[in-house]
């Protein structure tokens, strides 16, 4: 685990480092260019950079051990990270909008667009590398934290590749209204991305079930050791699982037999799955 926990935070405060320089060079090539859609991009960064450092301490804090007060441990802070992040992505979008339509009413020409194109290359290609890092950590570590960070990145590649696009295409055409409209452009994929993360982030805290493909895991286990069993109960807090079931033994078999059996049911469990905790009730049966 802390092995794990370190690679987390590894590549947590990539993000962070690499939102950091990218904002910098965004707020420049803005200045100079006085393009709405580099400025854009410049907020799109800042709030991602804000989401990286709140998923730098949201995966520290994750993996905590369970105290007094948190029995269950502090798992669900990836998901609380996860919805707050979501809504700051609303928040860029709206402002985005806001200066784009204030450039569509007065329209003014960007200078520097060649600057600014490559500005918005060098993003993309430093966001995609980024991006794939924080996914594979994610994947590896169900950590909803570092996947609603690369998803804020994978999103970021997209629009800056947009964003340089409009920016070439102004070089040529010299139309310079196509500028804010490009940065909405930028805005409605910010939107959709907030949907999407917000909806994988928030409904976990409800307490949603595991996916159907690993209930169907867990069923194959229960067939395969012949596990009576009812009123299975499942549920996620960040990369942690829990489940708490009923199982069915004939009365007559002794006490330690039925605990050897509910512990030979949860290794199995956990050689299937990650960070599970377990919670089996023994129940006697008339055959």
């Amino acid at each position: 685990m802390p092995a794990m926990l370190n690679q987390k935070t590894q590549v947590a405060r990539l993000s962070v480092f690499s939102n950091s320089f990218l904002i910098l060079l965004k707020v420049i090539a803005g200045i100079l260019s006085g393009s709405v859609s580099i400025i854009s991009e410049a907020i799109h960064s800042s709030m991602d950079l804000l989401a990286s450092i709140i998923a730098f301490f949201a995966v520290r804090i994750s993996d905590n051990p369970s105290d007094e007060k948190h029995n269950y441990g502090h798992g669900k802070i990836e998901n609380v990270s996860g919805v707050v992040e979501g809504l700051l992505i609303f928040v860029a979008a709206g402002w985005i909008i806001f200066e784009a339509i204030k450039k569509m009413i007065d329209i003014q020409p960007v200078e520097s667009l060649g600057i600014g194109s490559l500005v918005m290359l060098i993003s993309a290609g430093v966001n995609t590398v980024v991006s794939r890092k924080l996914y594979k950590t994610a994947k590896a570590t169900h950590s909803v934290a570092l996947e609603a960070d690369a998803l804020h990145l994978k999103t970021d590649v997209f629009t800056s590749l947009g964003v340089a696009a409009g920016l070439i295409l102004m070089l040529i055409t010299k139309l310079h209204w196509l500028d804010p409209v490009v940065a909405i452009m930028v805005a409605i994929l910010i939107i959709r991305e907030s949907f999407t993360l917000l909806k994988r982030a928030f409904f976990p805290l409800l307490d949603v079930a595991w996916d159907q493909e690993e209930l169907e895991q867990l069923k194959e286990i229960f067939v395969a050791m012949d596990v009576k069993h009812h009123d299975v109960k499942t549920r996620r807090a960040g990369n942690y699982r829990f489940i708490d079931f009923h199982i069915e033994m004939p009365p007559d078999v002794p006490f330690e037999q039925v605990h050897d059996f509910c512990s030979l049911i949860e290794s199995e469990i956990h050689r299937t799955f990650e960070n599970v905790q377990i919670t089996i009730h023994a129940e006697p049966f008339d055959h």
